[in-house]
């Protein structure tokens, strides 16, 4: 069989602030982001589909994580996003999704156009 990596790509708009920055950084005043974030998946083609998921499929796992927890949130007062860094923001995006989506291989997250980092999971 052969295998192939699936991206898709999910936006929102949320405030926060990094609690835990010096005194004195932009980052711990109150800011907003167009975040993005790409979820990859990977396994085998099934032969007969044609294809690794329905985006459908995907779209019906993510899209009420963001609706519900995320756009237009103050991410601070998110549990588990009390120091919301993309860092941490990919963990707990790895988490909620990961059970329902066991073929999810990496989270990557976008909190500006040039910055972004990937979590590949344990």
């Amino acid at each position: 069989m052969k295998e192939i990596e699936l991206v898709k790509t999910f936006g929102f708009d949320a405030a926060h602030l990094l609690p835990n920055v010096p005194d004195g950084h932009k980052c711990k005043r109150l800011h907003g982001h167009g975040f993005q974030f790409s979820v990859h998946l990977k396994g085998p083609i099934d032969p007969h589909t044609g294809w690794l998921i329905d985006f459908g499929d995907l779209k019906k796992v993510v899209k009420p994580i963001i609706e519900n927890h995320l756009d237009h949130y103050y991410l601070n007062d998110v549990p588990g996003l009390e120091n919301p860094t993309s860092e941490n923001l990919a963990i707990w995006l790895w988490e909620k999704i990961k059970p329902e989506l066991p073929l999810l291989s990496k989270i990557t997250v976008h909190e500006t156009c040039t910055s972004s980092c990937i979590y590949e999971g344990k």
